[in-house]
């Protein structure tokens, strides 16, 4: 299972790289996985707020369909629009093409999970 060192994570399976003040979001490689084949994307709406914490978007698998959570507060100021008719790509390239959204952030970032602490969540 692939868990780059360089990204924050939460407990929702969501990962964030953040730079200057603006968090780019996606979902881990275990929770692609978990998934299965991701069937369908919605891509979140460019300009809206969004709460830490508190489900905006959803993606929907062969298995089930799935809250995907903000990971901080902010504004959303860019989405991947490929996901809206390639959403494979939450599979096939997680932390890099498979991108959900950019969020510029509302204040301080919030506690986020480093790489190892992740581990740790997922061994259980």
């Amino acid at each position: 299972m692939l868990i780059p060192q360089d990204l924050l994570y939460t407990p929702q399976h969501e990962w964030v790289r953040l730079s200057n003040g603006v968090a780019r979001v996606g979902i881990t490689d275990y929770a692609q996985d978990a998934l299965g084949d991701v069937v369908f994307v919605g891509v979140p709406t460019l300009g809206a707020t969004v709460t830490a914490d508190e489900s905006f978007t959803e993606v929907e698998s062969t298995k089930s369909v799935s809250d995907i959570y903000a990971p901080v507060a902010g504004t959303i100021t860019a989405v991947n629009e490929a996901l809206a008719t390639q959403p494979e790509l939450l599979n096939k390239d997680p932390y890099g093409a498979g991108w959900i959204c950019e969020i510029t952030l509302e204040g301080a970032a919030p506690a986020l999970m480093d790489a190892q602490a992740y581990e740790q969540l997922l061994a259980g």
